[in-house]
């Protein structure tokens, strides 16, 4: 990143640091497809340890980790349940119904967080006219929700209905090692909640590729298949895994200055004429409404001063810290955003 160019626009831009680049560049790899690449098998076992579940596997991709999540759980003519914001639904293309043949039922929770009351009346009975209710999907932490996380004590109750009602719930965790960091919560204790986990490791983390699929030994033996089919078998895909190893042992604990980063540009934001009002900041994003115009019109003024970042609608826009954004380029960030 140059000194003309503070990128705000995704925690995705983020290069792999030099630690990164060598653990890449001196993994054990094979022909993953043959179950043959150590550092990938290493890697999914690391994950699953994490999240105390039986089994993991690596993806291209979190919307593909989603989308074979979605799969595994539903069947043609099933629904899934999620909120309106749910990344499966707006920024996956419409895959739910492309690969599983399911519909989606929408859901309005506060800041795109779901409750048991919000849910347990949107799951249809049994009834010839209605799609089966099969998947509830829950996004942590949820992006168009400003960051806002999930904790694990409004996690467990919405387990409990989908457990009385037979539902499977799965966690889009594009960005769980957030909301771990913002919590408290304890990454081990996930397992006993979810039936799938996907977790990025191309977003906070920092590594260049990547996503792993966390469920049971069957889950995963039947996501390896649909992997497959959706050309996701990866051969020497260990120079890859071998990044998100790196990750996970050195740059959760950063998360932190992520997070205080955040905080200083919505206090900054706050100060300004051209902000009309601030989602809470929880974690690495902030999401600001403008007071007049269009918000398109601040983001072009932003990237004239070097700073770029993008809409969110016609009024909002959003800044995502990263570990590539050291203080002094957030110090500098500020000084454009309390001087546009």
């Amino acid at each position: 990143m140059n000194k003309e160019f503070l990128d705000f626009r995704s925690d995705t831009v983020t290069k792999p640091t030099p630690g990164m680049l060598d653990a890449m560049m001196s993994a054990k790899v094979g022909d993953d497809v043959f179950g043959e690449d150590e550092t990938v098998h290493n890697l999914e076992t690391k994950m699953a340890a994490t999240f105390h579940m039986e089994e993991g596997l690596f993806c291209p991709s979190g919307t593909m980790t989603n989308q074979i999540g979605i799969k595994c759980f539903t069947n043609p003519m099933d629904e899934v349940i999620c909120d309106q914001t749910a990344h499966v639904y707006r920024y996956e293309i419409g895959g739910i119904a492309f690969h599983s043949a399911a519909s989606v039922r929408l859901l309005y929770g506060k800041r795109g967080i779901l409750t048991p009351e919000l849910i347990e009346p949107e799951i249809n009975e049994d009834n010839i006219h209605y799609p089966n209710s099969s998947l509830v999907v829950l996004e942590n932490t949820v992006n168009k929700g400003g960051g806002a996380c999930y904790t694990l004590g409004q996690i467990a109750p919405i387990h409990h209905l989908c457990n009385v009602k037979g539902l499977k719930l799965h966690l889009d965790g594009a960005r769980i090692f957030n909301a771990l960091v913002a919590t408290g919560d304890k990454a081990a204790e996930y397992g006993k909640y979810f039936d799938g986990i996907s977790v990025c490791l191309s977003k906070g983390l920092g590594a260049p590729v990547g996503s792993v699929l966390l469920g049971s030994r069957q889950t995963i033996a039947k996501a390896r298949k649909i992997r497959k089919a959706f050309g996701g078998g990866m051969r020497q895909a260990g120079f890859l895994a071998a990044a998100g190893i790196y990750a996970l042992d050195h740059h959760v604990e950063r998360l932190q200055q992520d997070h205080d980063h955040a905080k200083e540009l919505s206090v900054a934001l706050a100060r300004t004429s051209y902000v009309k009002s601030i989602m809470p900041v929880e974690t690495n994003i902030v999401i600001f409404e403008v007071a007049a115009g269009t918000a398109q019109k601040i983001v072009d003024q932003f990237k004239e001063k070097g700073l770029h970042c993008n809409t969110t609608s016609a009024s909002t826009i959003r800044l995502v810290t990263h570990l590539d954004l050291t203080p002094e380029m957030i110090d500098r960030a500020i000084d454009i955003i309390l001087h546009l």
